[in-house]
């Protein structure tokens, strides 16, 4: 996050415009939003972040959040440290309520469902969007031709003879 604590793809939406019938909204990441994610994410560039999100009052102080979202960005080689483009398209369940809602969201909804405490007056669906998308990223992005040289130097010292020696014995 920023350092004013507001989140870099707050799409707060007031929990008094949510009525009986779902609330369907399209965000997508600005060029600025993309650049703080980006750094928040430890990622080379933020291309393309958008969703299509629908919140669902489930009861008076309940919600489900379902979302839709697609994103390109580019990652450092774990290896090289050259640039790994990368792409994700996922969904996901978040169900909003009281924190004492937590023990009968297990059972009112999916296994695969979250449960977020609802916080304020208002849900914000960019930071959950945020929030899952840092999920999805690969934790370890490689390029397909990176390789580890796993054999020690030829002028390793006294330690990697040892462990040579060591190794030798041991097969």
């Amino acid at each position: 996050m920023t350092g004013t604590d507001q989140p870099e793809f707050s799409r707060p939406v007031p929990l008094a415009r949510l009525g009986v019938e779902p609330f369907r909204q399209e965000i997508a990441a600005t060029e600025a939003e993309r650049a703080a994610l980006a750094r928040r994410f430890d990622l080379a560039g933020l291309d393309r972040l958008c969703a299509v999100v629908e919140l669902v009052r489930r009861g008076a102080d309940r919600f489900l959040l379902h979302a839709a979202f697609s994103a390109e960005f580019v990652q450092r080689c774990v290896v090289t440290l050259d640039p790994v483009a990368g792409a994700v398209s996922e969904e996901f369940t978040l169900f909003y309520g009281p924190p004492e809602a937590e023990e009968e969201a297990g059972g009112s909804v999916d296994d695969d469902v979250a449960f977020e405490p609802v916080a304020g007056n208002a849900i914000d669906v960019g930071e959950a969007v945020a929030q899952q998308f840092s999920l999805a990223l690969p934790a370890f992005p490689r390029r397909p031709d990176a390789t580890l040289d796993a054999s020690p130097p030829e002028e390793a010292g006294p330690f990697a003879a040892a462990l040579s020696r060591l190794r030798e014995r041991s097969r």
